[in-house]
């Protein structure tokens, strides 16, 4: 089990580059769960800015799974914005955090390089934005950013140094699961999973989410606060069909495959894909038990799975003859964004010369699944805000 843990922290990232199958090109959803979460955010922010934990000048914040591409910066910025709206000169008094700590945390095969490249532009920007604001630069806490590499289910900071912590669109994945649950023909949570799938996935979830927790706890300073976003289910039953069916249908594609010979059906019935889902009851009974944290706030949005932001468009390429073409184009979307998050993982165990077949045949699949539906299939996200408590 060490080994398997060890070997996902390893090889689990976003796919990099700029590429039509990359994270840079195909993050819109994730996008999406970050503008929802933000007046979560600023709240939060708001209640450390104004209690009595910001008796420093110097604030530490951290954003793990911050992966590399254009959605990295979003809450930094965001965070930044909201520091210095609160304490605009001439409308208050001067901001009591002069320095803002940021660490951005993501697995050891995360393209750190590529955040790191971007940082003058991002700091050339925020100069720009405040330059041409009501406030001068000398009043713009510049970040400190560094990254801290390494797995959120375990220790990353220094003891009470942090007084924010964030993290979207990643504590669904999981430290490890088995590959002997027999789960045959499937690679996550079905209606024909046995029992024994069920039980291994919810356990291994509430460990992890645990050990994270304790983690945390160490870290945050008493009366910080978190702002979790997870891909979660709307429902206290797994095997309901929700937004982590585009997992079923990726294990279609699969079988698909197998049954033209292009891979072993053994080799499917011994991946099972590192994800849970979890429902809002799973979170709050991993929360009451664990201790460290009070509950704040808890709410549920939904995303559709073939949400993409209007900039990722090309609108002089981008032409629908007919409905068939718009669920076409929505089926290859969905692949996309799936295979920019499972392809590191799905890779080494069905060989990287499988993979453009495999997506191929998987959008295929998607848009099938579209064409049926009556209504347009969406993701569930839950948004958690949590205090550390004194």
């Amino acid at each position: 089990m060490e080994a398997l843990m060890t070997q996902l922290a390893q090889v689990l990232h976003m796919n990099q580059g700029n590429g039509e199958t990359s994270y840079d090109r195909n993050s819109a959803v994730g996008r999406k769960a970050i503008s929802i979460a933000k007046p979560v955010i600023e709240e939060a922010v708001l209640k450390i800015l104004g209690s009595d934990v910001m008796g420093i000048e110097s604030m530490g914040i951290a954003d793990l799974g911050c992966s590399s591409g254009p959605n990295t910066f979003l809450l930094m910025s965001h965070i930044i914005n909201v520091i210095h709206t609160r304490f605009r000169t001439g409308l208050d008094h001067p901001s009591p955090v002069t320095e803002l700590r940021v660490y951005l945390n993501d697995l050891f095969s995360t393209d750190f390089n590529s955040i790191f490249m971007s940082l003058p532009s991002f700091y050339t920007k925020l100069k720009q934005d405040y330059d041409n604001g009501r406030d001068s630069y000398q009043h713009l806490i510049h970040p400190l950013i560094s990254a801290v590499p390494g797995s959120f289910y375990g220790p990353l900071f220094p003891r009470k140094n942090m007084h924010f912590v964030h993290s979207s669109f990643s504590l669904h994945w999981l430290s490890q699961i088995s590959d002997g649950l027999n789960n045959k023909g499937k690679i996550y949570i079905s209606k024909s999973s046995p029992q024994r799938v069920l039980d291994a996935y919810s356990m291994q979830f509430q460990k992890d989410f645990s050990v994270f927790l304790s983690s945390r706890a160490q870290e945050i300073v008493n009366g910080g606060r978190m702002v979790l976003s997870f891909l979660a289910r709307p429902s206290t039953n797994p095997t309901a069909e929700h937004g982590m069916y585009v997992l079923e249908l990726l294990a279609h594609a699969l079988m698909a495959m197998a049954s033209n010979g292009l891979i072993k059906e053994e080799k499917v019935d011994s991946f099972n894909m590192p994800c849970y889902a979890p429902c809002a009851e799973e979170l709050i009974m991993v929360l009451q038990k664990e201790g460290s944290f009070i509950t704040d706030r808890l709410e549920a949005f939904e995303v559709d799975w073939d949400t993409v932001a209007p900039d990722d468009l090309d609108h002089d390429q981008v032409a629908f003859d007919d409905d068939d073409d718009q669920v076409i184009f929505s089926g290859q979307q969905v692949a996309n964004n799936i295979r920019v998050v499972t392809e590191s993982i799905l890779e080494p165990h069905f060989g990287k010369e499988m993979m453009d077949d495999l997506f191929q045949k998987y959008a295929e699949e998607v848009s099938k699944h579209l064409s049926s539906c009556v209504t347009r299939p969406k993701y569930t996200v839950l948004v958690i805000s949590l205090i550390r408590n004194f």
